[in-house]
């Protein structure tokens, strides 16, 4: 069984991708956490509903679109944090850069307490009588935790994954991941669970780029067809965003070409270029092409910036991750080690000019980082040409939507969209509004020629007002503040009732049979969900100021937790709110004993000095850690370039250095009030005459690669999501015709191949597979013969099938056979009426049967013989074995083996003389064959 339900983002104009896989069993997998710049609580109401039930979480995309929520569900939803996630390095490591840039940059993200306004509420701007009460944002230390929590995993590699302590068990499930382009560390999920294969592939790239290396759908030699492992999935769940779109029919080549002659045509007119894009993923790409860019001379005269709040961690990860990217850049840097060399041992290893360039990846010397307020500041008051990337590309929050206000109002600087923004109902964000500008052009287009003859469209503004609405936090009141607390005394006592089932839940346990603790799997949805169901209601207590939680909440322990309450209804409950709440008081500790903790054995004049915080750096305890806050820090920093003869600050020359990265990881830099607080907004007007321009740096499939690899893919059953609604048909219109299926919901409906959802919607893609249950009988089960494949056991069954009763019995003397003789009997007296089913019985087949069937069989190799396994089996064995080649294994010298790609194994041995051969020679190949059958099952009938 296979059923699939998107949450967010099919057919629909949101970005934001949510999806539930469940499989056989009742498991349960959440593909991706994400959000749009909206931070709309509602659209994570489904996943606080099946928190409870999940077995795990995968992560795709270090984007917004794909983890932007991860942070806040892990804070804010109950044992979310405790489901196990699974993602690759790279996107474990810019998605926490991401949310670090997230949250600095923009309070809304923070969201607002229960029935305290909306960011989507319109009339929330004017409306001064109402609060919008922020909740407490995770900070960085939280932030940095929950994604250590989250399981690294690299390409191609299979992996079981371990089930949270809550869901079903998943013995079997197979989890791999492979390159889908996009993003460095962008992620295609195969899960193989029994008959289903499923591959997820949202938001994949086949071409290559500058960085990011291209999808890993082809292998093999010359990469012709799709891997093995990706082939004929049963289940195909694939993004239709572009579906629509050509494409370039030139290539990378040509959209490099199209940006730089952008740039230069706004630079030319010295004006400024601003480029809105994320702060971790496709930043990558863009920061790279314009550091190559700007080696030019003509480009020298123009600054070059990078705008984000996590700019050097993003470089820094850059720099530690160049397994993960396209083989040109190892390629390209380990050239430029080798030139560099070969320099320093000519110049003798003495720089000239007094100058060193850095041959470390992702070191930029063209283009500076800018991170701070007081950088920002300063990056407005330089004069001249500049382009800044700056984040988001919703031009919502971030740097770039402080931009906006400075560079819009000037008819020569452009702002150059790298993505399409979906334009959706509602308030839309700037950069929304400017898209919907650019596909307008009611003002008409400026054709700009680059050096290469091609013409670039230019759209005008033409002076038009835009509206701005500003979120600023600001201090409580005293009635604001009074309704803060008792929220969160309502979150206390919510985590405290937590804490305590959780007590009452593990002696429950230990003290139900296996009985109970099956039928507690068989409880309806409202009670399997349990502890989260009873959270989500409490949460709107706090709205209606209640402090205490109700009876239905309490659930059992209303006997434990409420004075002069005696009885308590468990008619027709099960689980825990079946059983008395007797709490088994357990001593915890390790194999030597109990918990020893040293802070409890402090004279009190430890604890007084413990207690005590230093005043400044120097008089903390001996052999304390030192605290440095930023002042220091930064007066260190300022210090260390004076010795060394730069600069005292980057920015006093209208420059910011690569190197300075004076904001310390691990504090993100706040601004305005502190504590609890509010959202006030403002409004305010600008007039925009600056040029809109656009270049596709989106990185993803088009609508070219999707017609060429679904085919070669060909899943027997296609799942469109992560797309609007005419992206999403037109691409079902277009794999109907090339696959021959039929699309769900249509008047033809005739099969159901091709999946359209809409959200929430749930549909059932289960292999198309029959399965019968046949019971042995004793006499075959007596003849099967075992064997052991890796951790499955392999047999071969011939038989006849019979109803229940009429199996062959045996006349003999002994007490089995007589036992047999009077169940046979009992059996044919209940023999069901005509109409009802009967369970077949396979039994041995008879002598003269089974001998002509004997004779036509042929031998069955059955398991995955790996060349590696077996190279390392026949080096024990005393043989020298090496490879040559691809998918070839040398043994002694002259025997061959090869495994080609449908994984059929060829044993080749070398011709020699007669004369030169011994007879341990020539009992070699015989001996390589066996070690090759030894790690496979030899399956014959009979």
């Amino acid at each position: 069984m296979f059923t699939f339900t998107p949450l967010l983002g099919a057919q629909s104009n949101s970005r934001a991708s949510q999806s539930i896989l469940e499989l056989d069993g009742g498991v349960k997998i959440l593909v991706d956490v994400g959000w749009d710049e909206r931070f709309d609580t509602r659209q994570l109401a489904e996943i606080e509903k099946h928190a409870s039930t999940l077995s795990f979480i995968l992560l795709t995309h270090a984007t917004t679109s794909h983890i932007g929520a991860f942070a806040h569900c892990c804070k804010h939803i109950p044992i979310f944090s405790q489901i196990p996630v699974y993602a690759t390095p790279p996107v474990i490591a810019f998605g926490r850069t991401l949310l670090q840039d997230l949250y600095s940059s923009t309070p809304l993200a923070a969201t607002f307490i229960p029935g305290s306004g909306s960011p989507d509420d319109d009339s929330s701007a004017d409306d001064k009588s109402r609060s919008h009460i922020l909740r407490q944002a995770p900070t960085f230390e939280e932030i940095n935790k929950f994604f250590t929590l989250i399981t690294p995993l690299k390409y191609s590699q299979p992996h079981q994954p371990t089930p949270s302590h809550f869901s079903a068990p998943i013995e079997g499930l197979t989890l791999t991941a492979y390159n889908s382009g996009h993003t460095l560390g962008g992620t295609i999920w195969h899960i193989q669970y029994g008959m289903e294969s499923i591959v997820y592939a949202v938001d994949w790239n086949q071409a290559r780029e500058n960085v990011i290396a291209g999808a890993a759908w082809f292998g093999g030699v010359g990469g012709a067809e799709v891997i093995e492992q990706l082939r004929k999935p049963t289940a195909l769940v694939c993004s239709s965003i572009g579906a629509a779109k050509a494409g370039l029919a030139a290539g990378r080549k040509a959209r490099d070409d199209a940006l730089l002659g952008h740039i230069k045509s706004s630079i030319v007119k010295g004006g400024t270029v601003l480029i809105p894009t994320d702060s971790s993923a496709r930043v990558l790409e863009l920061a790279w092409i314009l550091e190559k860019a700007w080696a030019d001379p003509m480009l020298k005269g123009a600054k070059v910036y990078l705008a984000s709040r996590s700019g050097n961690a993003t470089l820094r990860h850059a720099r530690s991750l160049l397994e993960w990217m396209d083989d040109s850049i190892v390629r390209e840097f380990e050239g430029e080690d080798e030139n560099q060399t070969q320099t320093h041992r000519r110049n003798g290893s003495k720089q000239t000019n007094g100058t060193s360039k850095s041959s470390r990846p992702f070191e930029f010397q063209n283009v500076k980082i800018v991170e701070r307020k007081s950088q920002f500041e300063k990056l407005l008051k330089v004069e001249g040409p500049r382009v800044i990337l700056a984040s988001d590309v919703s031009l919502d929050w971030g740097f770039s939507r402080s931009l906006l206000e400075h560079m819009v109002q000037r008819p020569e600087n452009l702002l150059l969209f790298t993505e399409k923004v979906e334009v959706r109902p509602g308030t839309p964000s700037p950069g929304q509004i400017f898209w919907s500008w650019f596909e307008q052009r009611q003002d008409g287009v400026a054709l700009e020629k680059t050096p290469d003859g091609e013409q670039l469209e230019q759209v005008h503004s033409g002076g038009r007002m835009l509206k701005l609405r500003h979120a600023e936090k600001a201090s409580l009141s005293t009635q604001e503040s009074q309704r803060y607390q008792e929220y969160m005394a309502t979150q206390r006592q919510i985590q405290d009732s937590l804490a305590a089932n959780e007590r009452d839940q593990g002696a429950v346990d230990d003290n139900l049979d296996d009985e109970s603790s099956t039928s507690s799997e068989e409880e309806s949805e409202d009670e399997q969900q349990g502890r989260v169901l009873n959270v989500s209601s409490a949460l709107g207590h706090g709205a209606r100021n209640k402090l205490a939680l109700t009876d239905e909440d309490l659930g059992i322990n209303v006997l434990l937790r409420k004075k002069a309450v005696y009885d308590y209804d468990v008619r027709n409950k099960r689980g825990r709110n079946a059983v008395f709440p007797y709490t088994h008081t357990r001593r915890r500790g390790d194999e030597f004993g109990d918990f020893i903790k040293p802070e409890d054995f402090l004279r009190e004049e430890e604890k007084e000095e413990q207690d005590a915080q230093p005043d400044s750096k120097t008089n903390g305890l001996l052999g304390q850690k030192r605290k440095w806050s930023e002042a220091d820090n930064a007066r260190e920093t300022h210090q260390k370039r004076s010795r060394q003869g730069g600069p005292a600050s980057a920015a006093d020359s209208g420059d910011e250095s690569d190197s300075d990265e004076s904001v310390v990881e691990g504090h993100l830099e706040t601004e305005g009030p502190q504590g609890p607080t509010k959202i006030v907004y403002s409004i305010s007007e600008i007039t925009v005459n600056a040029r809109l321009a656009f270049v596709d740096f989106a990185g993803l499939h088009d609508q070219r690669s999707l017609q060429m690899l679904i085919p070669l893919i060909g899943p027997k059953k296609l799942i469109l999501t992560s797309g609007n609604p005419s992206d999403t048909l037109a691409l079902a219109s277009d794999c109907k015709e090339l696959l021959g299926m039929k699309v769900v919901g249509t008047e033809e409906e005739t099969s159901t191949e091709i999946f359209t959802p809409h959200e929430g919607q749930t549909i059932d893609a289960s292999v198309d597979t029959n399965a019968w249950v046949v019971k042995l009988s004793r006499e075959l089960a007596k003849t099967l013969r075992w064997q052991n494949v890796k951790s499955m056991g392999v047999v071969t069954i011939q038989g006849q099938l019979k109803a229940e009763g009429e199996q062959k019995t045996d006349v003999e003397d002994d007490p089995q056979s007589k036992k047999q003789k009077i169940d046979t009997e009992a059996s044919l007296q209940t023999t069901p009426q005509p109409g009802i089913s009967v369970q077949p019985v396979l039994d041995v087949l008879p002598a003269n049967l089974a001998a002509s069937t004997r004779s036509v069989s042929q031998a069955i190799h059955v398991g995955d013989l790996r060349l590696a396994e077996l190279r390392r089996i026949i080096a024990m064995d005393g043989h020298t074995a090496e490879f040559r080649g691809e998918g070839t294994l040398l043994v002694d010298g002259m025997i061959a083996v090869k495994k080609l790609g449908s994984g059929k194994i060829i044993v080749e041995g070398a011709p020699i003389s007669v004369t030169s051969m011994s007879p341990s020679t020539a009992d070699n190949f015989t001996r390589v064959k066996q070690k090759v059958y030894e790690g496979l099952a030899v399956v014959a009938a009979g």
